[in-house]
């Protein structure tokens, strides 16, 4: 790992300033000055303010924490030091959307004690960056006595805003974690949300709320309080306590990543710069690549998980999926439903019961694997514990171990079902610390790792960069059962659930009609939306969801075979959320640009300036569009392509039908 322009922390004379009205007042700007952070002690409780430029973002909001035994850690406070501190430096991805990541910001520390009582002690710490503001809570060890562990019982962290805005969000506390479709309502008319939540505020500021380096602790919800208040909502145990540890803690960032136009929100690094540097250095085994996978099938009924007729994951089916994967050029491949305890109702809760050492009936897996190297095909894992982590835990060092035997150096881990162990939430402080686990185990054999039905991302993927990528969001799966995602959802993903994180959305199914499906059941967009989504939607991994023979012939697959997913630059060069979004990246290991452009119901005629390109060259712009009148519900497979000579002086005019979109590779001549 190389960093660059690594400066040590400083006293700041200018950034921060101290209140000549109000002692117990400071002030942190970003570096540019636009974000600003207030703290101050308001009749001995602590309160912060953010503001952008002129513009108050938060007015003064509530700090501090409520105890067990009705302990209140939010008041009756002194300032006992304050330190101020500055950072810069430039610091490599092991891969990444972007190479070379800046983490520039001042920093703000006040230390609290409590006047009476325990006189607890209390650190918050503010960060001012020049896209966003962020602030956690350091509880240090106390010089009481301590009978008993801590028990957080409410976070009385509150964020005031000062007006309405549209929100996009979705429920939490709800069976299918974080699967739903995003609603857009004022934000006043909000219940209990997850984060990331984004905001267009009245005045056009374009805000995220979320978290970042969740470590040991439960994840934030937002509840609306009144008007435009939004309280923080720890996520509880079973037993009503959010956050229990023995005698000191560390909180998750609390962040608002603030931007004067959407693409802004996208071109944050925030929530990677809050996270710890890197633990595992550059391990071998972390690779970006593309994968297929014995998978879409059993979603759109041609095959099922279990052992039937209609098996997906037999010897025979993977032998001929391997032949497919090597003959494309491919040498990853996913095969679902390899193992021990599937069955027809799997996917109800209760604590199903899943081996992860022995092979169903007409699958092996030794053989399987034996093949796939012949043809330079590696297997990707799979678990899915059910949620039944009681089940799932007593047997990982042995699955692992057997993977690590076998060659297989990635894992996907899935978590069906609405409650760990049915009964804790996936996102609570127990989840928390059981994916963070599980993960940390994977680096002890060698295996990177995605998950389904996950915990969200806080940027954790920077300190294990084995952390490929997760879920958490309601991906393409649900076009093959349900009533599928509708147009806008794609164009609201990269605003809301992808500001934490590369997500597994699992693009690529280019037969959108889904004429091997059930009747009735399709992609609610065209084969060309399908391709822009390898650059727009983030993702060190890739699956090509779609069946083998939908691939087969069709001239449109050349992209998914040229598409990188290692970055070496990312750029968004227009955005309106939930409406279109236009996403250039530069391929990391050749001077090549990919674009992708997405709408949403309505058809877009968008002009691109392609002054990303490098000046000094000449470019062949190989173009794949959607064809004269196609749209969601005409002719939606129909792809144009095109080739013409470009350069960064040029420009291009692209048309997107109704749910479709426009990819395109800039080879460098």
């Amino acid at each position: 790992m190389k960093k660059y322009l690594v400066l040590p922390a400083v006293l700041l004379s200018i950034t921060i300033g101290y209140s000549q009205k109000n002692k117990n007042a400071y002030e942190l700007a970003s570096p540019n000055g636009q974000n600003k952070i207030k703290f101050e002690l308001v009749k001995n409780a602590p309160k912060y303010a953010v503001s952008h430029g002129k513009t108050e973002v938060i007015t003064p909001s509530d700090m501090g924490f409520l105890l067990k035994g009705n302990e209140d850690l939010s008041t009756n406070f002194e300032i006992k030091n304050v330190k101020n501190t500055s950072f810069d430096e430039t610091w490599e991805q092991v891969w990444g959307e972007k190479k070379k990541i800046r983490n520039n910001y001042n920093q703000l520390s006040v230390e609290l004690q409590q006047k009476t009582g325990n006189k607890r002690k209390l650190e918050i710490q503010f960060r001012a960056f020049d896209d966003g503001i962020a602030f956690r809570y350091v509880y240090p060890k106390q010089n009481i006595k301590v009978k008993d562990s801590i028990f957080i019982m409410d976070e009385k962290t509150t964020f005031n805003l000062k007006e309405d805005g549209k929100a996009w969000w979705i429920p939490a506390y709800r069976e299918n974690r974080y699967e739903y479709l995003y609603e857009n309502t004022p934000l006043s008319t909000l219940d209990t949300v997850h984060t990331p939540m984004t905001v267009e505020s009245k005045s056009g500021l374009k805000l995220s709320f979320h978290e970042a380096n969740l470590t040991d602790f439960a994840s934030m919800t937002l509840v609306n309080t009144s008007g435009t208040q939004l309280k923080s909502d720890l996520v509880p145990w079973a037993d009503g306590i959010k956050v229990r540890v023995e005698d000191t803690f560390t909180s998750s960032w609390r962040t608002i990543q603030i931007g004067e136009n959407a693409g802004e929100l996208i071109d944050s690094y925030l929530i990677l710069n809050l996270n710890e540097p890197n633990k595992l250095g550059n391990p071998s085994y972390v690779k970006p690549y593309k994968y297929f996978g014995i998978w879409w099938g059993m979603h759109i009924g041609k095959y099922t998980f279990w052992e039937s007729d209609k098996q997906g994951a037999t010897t025979k089916n993977a032998e001929e999926y391997i032949d497919f994967t090597a003959k494309e050029g491919f040498n990853h491949l996913l095969i679902e439903g390899w193992n021990k305890g599937w069955t027809p109702a799997w996917y109800e809760n209760h604590m199903h019961m899943f081996s992860f050492t022995k092979s169903a009936d007409n699958f092996d897996l030794e053989k399987v694997v034996e093949y796939g190297k012949k043809k330079d095909v590696e297997l990707i894992g799979y678990h899915e514990t059910g949620s039944n982590l009681i089940n799932y835990l007593k047997q990982i060092d042995e699955g692992f171990a057997l993977y690590k035997k076998l060659g297989i150096h990635t894992v996907k881990i899935g978590h069906v079902g609405s409650k760990l162990n049915m009964k804790e939430w996936h996102h609570g402080q127990f989840g928390v610390n059981y994916f963070r686990y599980v993960l940390e185990k994977a680096a002890q054999y060698d295996l990177a790792v995605f998950y389904h039905e996950p915990i969200k991302d806080t940027g954790e993927r920077r300190t294990y960069p084995n952390m490929l990528a997760r879920e958490a969001a309601r991906g393409q799966e649900y076009n093959a059962w349900s009533e599928g995602n509708p147009p806008n959802h794609a164009v609201i993903l990269p605003f809301t659930r992808m500001l934490s994180g590369p997500m597994e959305y699992t693009p690529g199914v280019l037969d959108v009609e889904i004429k091997q499906g059930y009747p009735g059941k399709r992609v609610h967009g065209t084969t060309a939306q399908q391709l822009a989504m390898y650059v727009v939607y983030y993702s060190p991994i890739q699956m090509l969801a779609d069946l083998p023979e939908n691939y087969k012939g069709v001239p449109s697959f050349q992209f998914l075979k040229d598409v990188p997913t290692d970055w070496a630059d990312t750029k968004v060069l227009n955005a309106e959320i939930g409406e279109y979004l236009t996403t250039v990246r530069k391929d990391q290991n050749s001077e090549d640009w990919y674009l992708g452009s997405m709408t949403n119901e309505k058809s877009r005629d968008l002009t691109i300036s392609l002054s990303f390109l490098d000046r000094s060259a000449t470019y062949e712009a190989q173009i794949y569009a959607d064809a004269d009148g196609t749209d969601e519900t005409h002719n939606p497979t129909a792809v144009a392509i095109s080739k013409r000579t470009v350069k960064a002086s040029d420009s291009l005019k692209l048309h997107l039908g109704g749910a479709g979109g426009t990819a395109i590779r800039f080879k460098k001549l």
